[in-house]
């Protein structure tokens, strides 16, 4: 099957490491030609050098929470590809822990991040798609937290949530533009956020980060973690012409982690 993705135009976002990374290389693999986003040039650097060996691939600094950089991050972007066809929204995550242990500014950090970063940079994106005539598409990458919430990152489980209305909500209003929005919710990807949990749950229950790590590949019925390479796949059907007819739906990428239906 032919994903139509050879010269389009791609913006992933928070891609220097881990899902971002990957969705990036997998557009990559593809054909496509790709900007990078990172808040840390050292880490950016990086993996355009990496990346670039695969093809054509721009790089943007610039933090998803500040509004100037997330101008700065579309704009950049056009000026590179001449436009933008797929955007891939990844973010970074809030720092663990339990709701009772957060402040106001955690709070305000965390739906800045989440909340009020996805709906600004996607209405940006928009308005380049419509004034181009793009028949475009966006993924809103969330988490599975979203229908089942965790104790333990009370900051992510409750405002992702907007993500999943952000979804259904531009699906319908760009729709008739000819632009389709989706979005995925990973289940446990093999990232350094894994990494920080499992320190976070060694800290507070006095086990070794390890037994974190198979306590959750026991309650994934894979039987493990998965890949940024699995993840990524899903993320090119999605930001492709292989889901023509799909917008406005958010599937888990998780190993069958999710119990609701």
């Amino acid at each position: 099957m032919n994903s139509g993705l050879a010269g389009q135009r791609v913006l992933v976002t928070a891609s220097s490491t881990g899902i971002g990374y990957g969705a990036a290389e997998a557009f990559l693999k593809e054909g496509a030609r790709v900007v990078i986003n990172s808040s840390n040039q050292g880490k950016l650097d990086a993996a355009r050098a990496k990346l670039a060996t695969l093809g054509e691939v721009h790089s943007v600094l610039g933090n998803l929470a500040v509004k100037a950089d997330i101008e700065k991050i579309v704009g950049e972007t056009v000026r590179a590809l001449g436009g933008i066809d797929t955007l891939v929204y990844v973010t970074g995550s809030p720092k663990p822990g339990r709701f009772l242990e957060f402040s106001y500014e955690d709070w305000r950090a965390a739906a800045d991040l989440l909340v009020v970063s996805p709906a600004y940079l996607t209405k940006l994106v928009a308005d380049q798609m419509i004034r181009d005539g793009v028949k475009g598409r966006m993924v809103i990458l969330s988490s599975y937290v979203i229908r089942e919430p965790s104790l333990g990152i009370a900051l992510s489980s409750v405002c992702r949530v907007s993500m999943l209305s952000l979804v259904r909500t531009l699906a319908r209003d760009l729709g008739p533009k000819g632009i389709r929005v989706n979005g995925l919710l990973p289940g446990y990807i093999k990232t350094g956020r894994i990494d920080q949990l499992a320190q976070d749950a060694s800290k507070r229950r006095g086990i070794k980060p390890e037994d974190y790590i198979t306590e959750i590949e026991r309650d994934v019925p894979a039987g493990r973690i998965g890949t940024t390479e699995e993840l990524g796949r899903a993320i090119v059907f999605l930001g492709s012409d292989l889901s023509s007819y799909v917008s406005g739906v958010s599937f888990p990428v998780d190993g069958a982690l999710s119990r609701s239906i």
